[in-house]
């Protein structure tokens, strides 16, 4: 089912990544913070669907979404071409990305725009959550990274929440190269501590095999579940 939505107000978060938030009629929107929508669009006669994190809270007639646009793309192309008052049709929210025990230790790994399940899963943690949460975000620049002021003041706020940047392609002082390869380094315990991991699908199956290498039990760790055949269809188009 899809509902047709209005575009309230639109914000620049990065050079690249644009903020909508949309607005439904008669529609209230009820999900797990973390979970995505799907926007659907009609583009040369064909349906496009594509998937979007809900980066706002449950229980409004509204949805904000953070989209990075791809020269190559076509949803992030089509959604940075719209503007205030425009319609966008969604569908509705669900996926497998949600907390699942907010009286557990847990730790966000994100790349990208994975970050945008995390955005939501952490500010839920923040206010009901009752042990502690540590967001690991990785990123080429300081430029490209989304919501770290958000992330900021939210670590500021709140003892139990602590933010790690890692950047691979800019000098600075925090840690440099793969997020998936601090997480260890920064945790004092793997051990009953959720996992959840969202982003390029490569680092999420690298992010996984190295927690499952460290001990860590399958059911710990949360991804969407799709990223192994993506990686697979990657290595099987360079093999070709």
């Amino acid at each position: 089912m899809t509902y047709e939505t209005t575009v309230a107000d639109v914000h620049e978060v990065t050079p690249d990544v644009k903020q909508f938030r949309l607005v439904a009629e008669d529609h209230t929107f009820e999900f797990r913070p973390g979970q995505h929508t799907t926007v659907h669009f009609e583009k040369d006669g064909e349906e496009v669907v594509r998937p979007y994190t809900a980066t706002n809270r449950p229980g409004t007639d509204e949805l904000t979404l953070a989209i990075r646009r791809y020269d190559d793309g076509t949803a992030s192309v089509w959604m940075h071409e719209r503007e205030r008052g425009d319609t966008v049709d969604v569908g509705d929210v669900e996926g497998e990305l949600y907390v699942r025990d907010f009286d557990s230790d847990v730790a966000f790994v994100a790349t990208g725009t994975g970050i945008t399940p995390m955005a939501a899963m952490l500010d839920a943690y923040a206010e009901e959550g009752t042990g502690t949460a540590h967001l690991f975000v990785g990123e080429k620049t300081q430029e490209d990274l989304i919501y770290r002021e958000t992330f900021t003041r939210l670590a500021a706020s709140n003892e139990n929440v602590e933010v790690t940047y890692t950047l691979s392609d800019e000098e600075w002082d925090g840690p440099t190269g793969h997020v998936q390869d601090n997480v260890g380094d920064e945790l004092d315990t793997l051990d009953d501590t959720d996992f959840y991991v969202c982003g390029v699908p490569e680092m999420v199956v690298d992010t996984t095999e190295l927690l499952k290498d460290e001990g860590v039990d399958d059911d710990r760790i949360y991804t969407e579940g799709w990223e192994d055949d993506e990686v697979a269809d990657e290595a099987e188009e360079a093999e070709n």
